[in-house]
């Protein structure tokens, strides 16, 4: 079964991600305050030195970090994020993300993700997130739920 169909938050989450998703990202494998990533870098992800822009990769660094934070159940957002870049990805390479929370802390919380081209790494980035109380949909429907108004 895909991870994407299993219901859990981060699952239903990244299933209504279009940003992520429209990018050809994957979610593999998802626990709790744990996610794991995959995304091809495709032509128009690399940027003018031939190399994956560093925006994709920390756009797929923070979709695990997303996953992995939102895995709890209440809705849960970054507060910042640094990435160190290690290595060039190129295009056609096949980048994983592995998410891991390292601490939380009544509505904040850490976590570390590993973006890796097969055993090489080739960023490390840093996530701080805190979880919100939910907002009112756009449509003006009622919201349910844990922190709902």
């Amino acid at each position: 079964m895909a991870a994407e169909a299993t219901g859990t938050p981060a699952a239903v989450m990244f299933a209504a991600d279009e940003a992520s998703r429209g990018l050809g990202i994957d979610l593999l494998e998802q626990g709790e305050g744990t996610a794991v990533l995959r995304m091809t870098v495709t032509a128009s992800m690399v940027n003018g030195h031939g190399i994956a822009h560093g925006g994709y990769v920390f756009l797929l660094a923070d979709t695990a970090f997303a996953c992995a934070c939102n895995s709890h159940g209440p809705v849960t957002v970054a507060a910042g994020a640094d990435i160190v870049f290690t290595a060039p990805a190129y295009e056609g390479d096949v980048l994983v993300a592995s998410a891991e929370e390292r601490t939380r802390y009544g509505r904040s919380g850490v976590c570390d993700v590993t973006v890796r081209r097969g055993d090489e790494v080739i960023a490390e980035f840093r996530g701080r997130s805190r979880a919100v109380r939910a907002a009112a949909p756009r449509d003006g429907a009622e919201t349910t739920g844990e922190g709902a108004r």
